[in-house]
C-alpha cells in the first residue's frame, strides 16, 4: 500500500516467555494460540492486511520450532534474525537486524492483538511519521482501549505528540501497544549487544524526537494465560 512509510517490520519473538508459563515450557510464546492461531500468526496476518509484505523475525527461546512454523507461511516473506547464541533484547535485537532493515522500519512485539479503528494501526502511523523531527513514533493507547491491561500507564504527550515518561506514583494516560515506526537514527552508535529500546528512547525523548499517536481501534494485552479467554471472548464480538 502506498500510504505506509515502509514495506517492512520487525516481528520481536525472541523472549522467554516468562510470564505466560506455563503455557511457554514447551513452546515459544509466540506459538501459543488465542482464538484457534498463534499469536505470531495475529501480528504476521495483520501486517499482511495492511500490505507489510516484509517481516524480520527474531528468534532465540525453542528457535526451532519457531522457525519452523515461519518457514510455512508466504506472506509476509519472512527472514529470520538469529539470536540463538545470545538473546539481545528489544534494542540490542534490532541493532543486531539493522542490515536487513530499511529506513524507517514498523517494529512490533510478536504478542499483540488489535482491532483497528477506522485505519489499520500501520496506516495510522504512516500519517504522522515525519522523518525530519522523528526518530521513533509509537503507537500508544487510552486506558479505554486497552483490555487485560492492569498497569498505571506508560507516556504523557504534549500537543505535538512529543512523549514523556509517567513518573513514580502517577497514572499516565497512555500504554505503549508494542507498535512503532523506527528510523535508523534511533539506533546510531548502539550496538548488538543485551540492551532495552528504552535506552534509545530516553536519548531520543531527551533531543525532542520521541514521539506517539494515539491508536484509534482496540488494543489487547496477551501477557498472561489469564488474559487469552476474556480475549478471545472479545475477538468474537469484534
Amino acid at each position: 500500500m502506498s500510504d505506509l512509510v515502509s514495506d517492512t517490520a520487525m516481528v520481536m519473538a525472541a523472549g522467554m516467555g516468562k510470564r505466560m508459563r506455563p503455557l511457554t515450557a514447551s513452546q515459544p510464546k509466540p506459538l501459543v494460540r488465542v482464538a484457534g492461531k498463534p499469536l505470531i500468526d495475529h501480528t504476521l496476518d495483520r501486517l499482511a492486511e495492511a500490505g507489510v509484505h516484509k517481516a524480520v523475525v527474531n528468534v532465540h527461546y525453542l528457535a526451532d520450532a519457531l522457525e519452523a512454523h515461519l518457514a510455512e507461511r508466504p506472506v509476509p516473506a519472512v527472514t529470520i534474525s538469529d539470536e540463538r547464541e545470545e538473546l539481545l533484547e528489544t534494542g540490542g535485537g534490532m541493532v543486531k537486524a539493522k542490515n536487513l532493515l530499511p529506513d524507517p522500519f514498523f517494529c512490533l512485539n510478536s504478542d499483540n492483538i488489535w482491532l483497528d479503528g477506522p485505519q489499520n494501526a500501520f496506516a495510522d502511523l504512516s500519517r504522522r511519521w515525519d522523518p525530519e523531527t522523528m526518530d521513533a513514533l509509537l503507537l500508544v493507547v487510552p486506558h479505554s482501549r486497552a483490555m487485560n491491561f492492569t498497569g498505571h500507564g506508560d507516556f504523557h504527550l504534549d500537543g505535538a505528540g512529543r512523549v514523556t515518561r509517567r513518573t513514580a506514583h502517577r497514572i499516565a494516560p497512555f500504554i505503549y501497544t508494542g507498535i512503532q515506526i523506527v528510523s535508523h537514527r534511533l539506533l546510531r552508535d548502539a550496538k548488538a549487544e543485551k540492551f532495552s529500546t528504552n535506552i534509545l528512547w530516553n536519548r531520543a525523548a531527551g533531543e525532542g524526537r520521541l514521539f506517539a499517536a494515539p491508536f484509534t481501534g482496540q488494543w489487547f494485552e496477551v501477557g498472561t494465560p489469564e488474559a487469552i479467554a476474556p480475549t478471545e471472548a472479545a475477538l468474537q464480538h469484534g
